[in-house]
């Protein structure tokens, strides 16, 4: 395929080591696809997961037909889908769209399957009784929800898998509240008084989404998989509220995945603690923040998680579209949206990996594929990301 080869040009030679040239390539993938009803709706009109659910079921929507295509392109083992809403009923959600899009070749690409899958609810779009943006009325929805959204389910998540998923150890912590972890960074109105109030703060959960970690199991070993979407540091004031929670929602990961730090974690069935036993794991999602220090994210908390120790950030996904799309911008091979920054990432684990290659689906504008990122309306203002590894012994 021409991009992986643009990609490996552009990375450099592939890590190898002996023991994994034999071995089976597994491919882990982000991709924030922008399939809420907002996005095929006009402006301000309302919407709920069924717009979304009827658009799955024709098998011929243009944007989800090229997400599709780009799917089959890259062909992941593991893919996490981001602003995907979440619709109850399988059939009319989640296996409508491998059945009538991913299922059938798009363009000149090969139809592909997913026969497992992971979804669950999510917080964006549930309706609090609160005020929560401070502008006088409690609507429950839009930035009165527990996260922006204007029914439950918008920018939901989720993860698509060739490889069992281990259903009853999946452990979600989208009910964890805020205040519960130490430390958390306080929100605050400009006299120096709590943003929210005592009643809302006591309720409030972290995650915008929710925080998963979804045991795979590939090849007799079990790969954890570490999914969110925090919410965007924007859209918010001076208080820098989405800001904030974008920080303590990475933070979150950086104390699960570090013992000793993780004691006070609990998930939504009650049971406390981290990622503390270790293994192999891969922290994938729109993180909304980057690691080189852009956007308007606090970035702290994304540099404190690129660098942790037990995570392996030797080899940053690049394209040569990301480049040509900022050519003044160091940064630009590393960007995964549109809008110049890297908001998306694959990071596994260092114990149990070898690292084979990475990328971003981003074809320069010479390319055929070109077409299936060209525009916002194209398929998306994200990026696929990817990660290409081998199990290894250790």
């Amino acid at each position: 395929m021409k991009t992986h080869l643009l990609n490996f040009l552009l990375c450099g030679s592939l890590m190898m080591s002996n023991s994994s040239i034999n071995a089976k390539e597994i491919t882990f993938a982000t991709f924030n696809v922008s399939m809420e009803a907002q996005n095929y709706l006009p402006r301000g009109e309302p919407g709920d997961g069924e717009v979304l659910a009827k658009l799955l079921q024709t098998g011929d929507q243009p944007q989800i037909r090229n997400i599709a295509q780009i799917i089959q392109h890259v062909r992941p083992d593991v893919l996490l889908l981001n602003e995907f809403d979440y619709i109850a009923a399988p059939e009319r959600g989640v296996k409508a769209f491998i059945r009538n899009y991913l299922n059938k070749p798009q363009g000149n690409a090969k139809a592909i399957d997913y026969p497992y899958f992971y979804y669950s609810t999510v917080n964006t779009g549930q309706p609090s009784p609160f005020d929560l943006d401070n502008d006088g009325k409690a609507t429950g929805v839009g930035a009165d929800a527990w996260a922006f959204g204007f029914y439950p389910g918008q920018y939901g998540m989720l993860l698509l898998s060739k490889y069992p998923i281990d259903t009853s150890k999946v452990r979600t912590f989208q009910h964890f509240k805020w205040k519960d972890m130490p430390g958390f960074m306080p929100t605050k109105k400009a006299d120096g008084s709590p943003w929210y109030s005592t009643e809302a703060w006591q309720q409030f959960p972290l995650s915008s989404k929710s925080h998963w970690d979804i045991p795979v199991h590939i090849d007799g070993q079990t790969v954890h998989i570490l999914a969110s979407h925090p919410t965007p540091p924007v859209f918010d004031g001076p208080e820098n509220r989405n800001g904030i929670r974008n920080h303590d929602e990475l933070r979150f990961w950086v104390d699960y995945l570090t013992p000793g730090q993780n004691q006070y974690i609990y998930d939504d069935n009650g049971n406390k603690g981290g990622f503390s036993h270790g293994g192999r794991f891969v922290l994938l999602g729109d993180l909304n923040a980057s690691a080189e220090g852009e956007g308007d994210a606090i970035n702290s908390a994304i540099r404190t998680l690129y660098q942790h120790p037990a995570i392996n950030n030797s080899q940053p996904p690049l394209s040569l579209g990301g480049k040509e799309h900022s050519p003044d911008n160091p940064h630009g091979a590393v960007h995964t949206a549109g809008w110049r920054m890297r908001a998306d990432y694959v990071l596994p684990s260092k114990q149990g990996f070898t690292l084979i290659d990475s990328g971003v689906f981003w074809p320069e504008k010479a390319d055929p594929l070109y077409p299936l990122v060209g525009s916002r309306g194209a398929s998306s203002d994200h990026r696929l990301v990817w990660v290409k590894l081998t199990l290894s012994a250790d």
